[in-house]
């Protein structure tokens, strides 16, 4: 039997990425092309703002989810909050996945909402890729790492 070595989650936050965006999207794991009119279609039902995190909000975002990495005796590997996502490559611990993510999505909205920030920030679901050889770990590493030129959360920080 082939052992899970880690993951990486990718979550965004509300209306910044839709389904159809000129940028691709990922949908039940496989990645799509643009459709502007699924894009339009989805951006016109949205219910608030999109929300874009600050920098001040993406290093709130990241000391949570170290905080409760810690919690939980997972350990990251990666981690990059964007503006408008965050990726994690974590190791395997016997959580079931979607728990995993949920832990760290209200875990920065817990510590965002006690900077002033409200209302939804995360939309629904998240994309999961798994890692099954030392090889791919390190791949899913050094792709969360490029999006850290500006702002490192390094592990090894908290």
């Amino acid at each position: 039997m082939v052992k899970t070595l880690g993951y990486m989650i990718t979550f965004t936050t509300y209306g910044t990425w839709l389904q159809g965006d000129k940028r691709g999207f990922v949908k039940d794991g496989i990645t799509c092309a643009t459709n502007q009119s699924l894009a339009e279609s989805n951006k016109q039902n949205l219910s608030k703002n999109p929300v874009k995190l600050s920098k001040n909000h993406r290093a709130i975002a990241a000391k949570a989810i170290f905080e409760k990495a810690n919690r939980i005796n997972q350990r990251i590997l990666a981690l990059a909050v964007c503006s408008n996502h965050v990726h994690i490559v974590v190791d395997y611990v016997p959580i079931p996945m979607g728990k995993i993510v949920s832990y760290y999505k209200n875990a920065a909205q817990v510590a965002l909402r006690k900077f002033g920030l409200t209302g939804r920030i995360w939309t629904k679901g998240f994309d999961k890729r798994y890692c099954f050889e030392e090889r791919a770990l390190k791949s899913r590493i050094d792709y969360v790492n490029s999006h850290n030129k500006n702002n490192i959360f390094s592990p090894s920080i908290y």
